[in-house]
């Protein structure tokens, strides 16, 4: 499926951008909620913001020279030299433009997430309605690639979760996902007597093996796994780089891992994966075949990779950011540089939270951010106390407010910081102190 983008005119402002993306790509209207020139009827659950849904259509994985272009470029590049096909051509096949919105059933059921999952909180996503969501990962997309008959896929794009305010973290990110399925054939070669080698038993579920595989084409799988992401490791961050696997937990895979890097003298998770919750496939038709996945996060990659120190350069339009990074080759070796770091202006607000109404913090977060835009570099809730007498709760948060690209005036700070006070009293319900 293919997703139109709107072109990006030189010389437009980042406002004037906001503005054609948000009538171009996505918009709000009432009960209405139209993305990429789809109309959704809006419910109780809908919870995406006009700002949010202006960051549809941007698509920075595809724009040319970007960082974060040149990650999804140097991975697809060792997936491409590590799988061939028999005629020596690439075996993966790349989804870069696969519509945004999706359903509960293809982001949580389909996935085999259950249905009192924290993962599906309506504090967690951004739901159009009750039955569609914006995407919380690329995973969203393996049944429906699986049941068309994909065997080795990349899927890369734009995933949406509410999440914390600060400077590795924003509303929205890229993520990249990979799947590999593996016949008979194609796991053990060809031998005389293929009676003797098997991809599934009947045995038992243990913390390392689902039951349904045999031991042995369970360790085959996961040893190509694992060597095919320690080279896609090694490739990015060097032959020296110290890695490690920590075993992890994900509904959709069993027995998984998380793939540590130590940079600088940090470990830092690189990615996570596993082998395939056999059901998976068998729900999307497949009944002779194993597979692994494995997912990553684009814009944690370039960070490291590049040393970019904050999330929201990602989106900034500043040929100062950009510049940096037009070159054809992404294996191009280069350490970002700082145009210009400006001092912050920190405003409070604190305020009671409505006594008779459910309140998430993560509705304000998303307040502040529609209000804020780009100027909002950090929310961090300082203070939380309960009044004895009252029994009225009060938050005092810290918003850390930073232009990019030039000073902020405490003026331009305080009337930004007066219309939050104004938009949460109104559309939260809170008492402001």
């Amino acid at each position: 499926m293919v997703v139109v983008c709107p072109r990006i005119l030189p010389g437009c402002r980042l406002s004037q951008i906001t503005r054609l993306l948000s009538t171009k790509a996505a918009s709000v209207n009432g009960t209405k909620v139209e993305v990429l020139g789809r109309e959704y009827t809006g419910d109780h659950m809908t919870n995406v913001t006009p700002h949010l849904l202006s960051h549809i259509g941007r698509d920075l994985h595809l724009q040319p020279h970007h960082p974060l272009r040149h990650v999804a470029q140097r991975v697809t590049q060792h997936m491409y030299r590590q799988y061939l096909s028999p005629r020596g051509n690439p075996l993966f096949s790349v989804h870069s433009q696969l519509h945004p919105v999706v359903t509960t059933h293809q982001n949580f059921d389909s996935l085999l997430i259950p249905k009192d999952h924290v993962s599906r909180k309506k504090s967690d996503n951004f739901y159009i309605n009750e039955t569609h969501l914006l995407r919380a990962h690329t995973s969203a997309h393996q049944s429906e690639l699986i049941s068309m008959g994909f065997d080795n896929f990349l899927v890369i794009g734009d995933v949406y979760r509410r999440d914390d305010i600060d400077a590795s973290h924003y509303p929205v990110f890229h993520q990249l996902e990979g799947v590999r399925l593996c016949t008979l054939k194609e796991l053990y070669g060809t031998h005389q007597n293929m009676d003797a080698y098997h991809l599934f038993e009947n045995g038992e579920r243990t913390e390392d093996h689902q039951g349904v595989h045999s031991a042995e084409a369970a360790r085959r799988m996961e040893a190509e796994l694992k060597g095919c992401l320690l080279g896609l490791a090694t490739s990015l961050f060097g032959q020296d780089t110290e890695v490690r696997w920590v075993d992890a937990y994900f509904p959709f895979t069993h027995p998984s891992w998380e793939l540590e890097v130590q940079i600088n003298g940090e470990w830092v998770e690189l990615l996570g994966c596993g082998i395939m919750e056999q059901e998976i496939l068998a729900n999307a038709g497949v009944q002779d075949k194993i597979g692994w996945a494995f997912g990553l996060g684009l814009e944690r990659w370039a960070m490291k990779l590049y040393g970019i120190p904050d999330i929201r350069l990602f989106w900034s339009t500043d040929s100062g950011f950009l510049s940096q990074f037009r070159f054809d080759d992404p294996a191009t070796p280069v350490t970002y540089k700082a145009v210009s770091k400006y001092n912050p202006c920190i405003n409070d607000i604190s305020f009671w939270l409505p006594k008779d109404q459910q309140y998430e913090s993560a509705d304000f977060y998303d307040l502040v951010r529609s209000v804020g835009g780009s100027l909002v570099e950090q929310v961090n809730l300082v203070d939380s106390f309960t009044h004895p007498k009252k029994q009225l709760t009060s938050h005092c948060y810290r918003i850390v407010y930073r232009h990019m690209e030039r000073v902020l005036t405490q003026e331009e700070v305080n009337d930004v910081h007066r219309k939050i006070e104004q938009e949460a009293a109104s559309s939260l319900q809170v008492s402001i102190r």
